[in-house]
């Protein structure tokens, strides 16, 4: 009790020092609370997103992985490279294995860690006379460019590669994954019943205006690969895209790609479009290059795997290959992917405050230490005389380490309430000048490539301004991505915790020093030598 009192009245009597070291003390602890905040903040943030997220993958095939996995040919034969590697072989392969089968799509949803499984298969499709594909060109495009048949048994190539139209077939509404973000909805009419055989269709607001279609009229379309096959459906709805104005394009002959050109269908409907399609096949040598391909159409075919938790699918992301997925595929998640790139400039922001808040620690004990050890100096008779009197060197430590404590956690709780109630709107400054920054990069990047705009110091801009293939390519390729840009809360009671540990271990570091001092002093040494 002793110790305590006089330690409070030796507080009172050196006021000046101790309001300094507390002034020290107190920026410290604000500083380290907005840092310490910041950090935890970034990871509550990563935390209850990551909890509440719906993760979805895709299995894709690995074209590089491929390569490595193929033994090159050093034979030098007709149709390799210089290199021995066999094109032809590989070409085959890729025609063979790059696409994965519908069954084989299921047999990985039998996985438990998957909660649900939905599929899409696309097929291009031309229109006719009175069916024409929404278009921003000025000429028609009836050119045809000859691309690798990509579907699993296909044979030679597509001719048809610039169709006007993308036929989708949905497995089930959760397919339907624009009207479900509520990018599209219909807006007259209804929707095909799931799993229907009818070819009942809908299309955009914009091809039906476009072509003068109402709900209940019916459409044709033709295989690209052969005009006299023909297939008609029936438009039982119409629904609106809210993309189509953002990234609706129309180039080189690519109509399909527009959003306003998509036309859907139940997937049993569009089987049984291929199934018709595969009964009439042709084999047709093309006259330009001379090579053979079958006019039948085929379909793009894209899984989905939903999981409840990030674990789970981590746990399938492993599990798929033991299941019988080839090394040649790769699992991803676009939902992964785009939440690492929305918390980058937090977790930039997290981690310059980590090493701002240890700069700010080191600097500040060093400066406690300093003022602690002159503070002993300057009291070196008050500790001769407490000594002489019978009072143990470990009780003097202990009154000084009492001093610096009371001095430090009162300064600490202060900077507490001050840096809990500055923290969020500090951070969030911060944090909109680091996306601030990071844009900035990104746009003086894509400028630099001739594309966008150019930040130049003083914050005047630069555009590099493009028409025709390239800007609407620009348009296309670039994306947004959807940055966390605000928190709204920060202190939390273990970043008061943390603070005070901080206030403690300060206490020690400052303290520790003085103790030795005192320990080596001699009270009669300094009675008789009284400076």
């Amino acid at each position: 009790m002793y110790i305590l009192k006089n330690a409070f009245r030796c507080i009172g009597r050196s006021k000046g020092r101790n309001v300094l070291i507390g002034i020290i003390v107190f920026i410290i602890a604000l500083s380290a609370c907005i840092g310490l905040s910041i950090r935890r903040s970034a990871e509550k943030a990563k935390t209850e997103t990551l909890n509440s997220m719906s993760v979805t993958a895709t299995i894709s095939f690995d074209r590089r992985a491929a390569m490595e996995n193929m033994a090159p040919s050093q034979s030098g034969e007709e149709g390799q490279s210089a290199g021995g590697f066999d094109r032809e072989q590989f070409s085959s392969f890729m025609g063979e294995n790059s696409a994965l089968s519908l069954e084989e799509y299921e047999k990985f949803a039998k996985s438990t860690t998957v909660k649900d499984f939905y599929y899409t298969s696309t097929v291009s499709l031309n229109g006719n006379d009175s069916l024409n594909p929404v278009s921003n060109e000025t000429e028609s495009s009836d050119t045809q460019t000859q691309i690798p048949n990509g579907t699993k048994g296909g044979k030679g190539f597509i001719k048809g590669a610039q169709s006007d139209f993308s036929l989708i077939g949905v497995s089930g509404e959760n397919a339907m994954t624009d009207f479900l973000n509520g990018t599209s909805a219909i807006t007259e009419g209804e929707i095909f019943a799931e799993n229907t055989e009818n070819r009942d269709c809908i299309i955009s607001e914009e091809l039906a205006v476009y072509n003068g279609i109402s709900v209940g009229d019916e459409i044709t379309l033709l295989n690209p690969n052969a005009e006299t096959e023909t297939y008609t459906l029936k438009v039982v709805g119409l629904f609106e895209d809210s993309s189509a104005n953002e990234n609706s394009f129309s180039m080189m002959g690519m109509t399909s790609n527009d959003p306003a050109n998509k036309i859907y269908v139940s997937y049993e409907a569009l089987k049984g479009i291929i199934s018709a399609s595969a009964d009439v096949t042709e084999t047709v040598t093309d006259e330009t290059t001379g090579r053979e391909y079958e006019t039948a159409l085929t379909e793009s075919l894209n899984a989905t795997y939903s999981f409840a938790t990030v674990e789970d699918y981590e746990t399938f992301e492993k599990e798929v290959y033991e299941l019988g997925l080839s090394d040649s595929y790769t699992v991803s998640s676009a939902d992964l992917s785009s939440f690492e790139n929305s918390m980058a400039p937090l977790e930039t922001l997290s981690t310059t405050a980590g090493y701002f808040l240890l700069v700010i620690l080191g600097i500040g004990a060093v400066i406690l230490i300093v003022l602690n050890i002159f503070s002993v100096r300057e009291r070196k008779y008050e500790i001769g005389v407490l000594t002489a009197m019978g009072m143990k060197k470990q009780k003097v430590a202990l009154q000084f380490l009492t001093e610096i404590f009371v001095v430090t956690l009162s300064a600490v709780i202060i900077g507490a309430a001050v840096g809990a109630a500055a923290s969020v709107p500090v951070a969030n400054k911060l944090l909109e000048n680091q996306i601030e920054a990071s844009t900035s990069m990104e746009n003086n990047i894509e400028a630099g490539f001739g594309r966008g705009e150019m930040t130049l110091p003083g914050g005047e801009q630069t555009t590099n301004q493009k028409g025709g293939f390239a800007g609407r390519m620009e348009n296309f390729a670039q994306g947004t991505v959807d940055y966390v840009d605000e928190i709204s809360s920060a202190t939390d009671f273990t970043v008061l915790l943390q603070l005070l540990g901080i206030a403690v271990g300060l206490t020690l570091a400052a303290g520790a020093f003085s103790v030795l001092f005192i320990m080596r002093y001699e009270p009669l040494k300094i009675l008789s030598n009284r400076d």
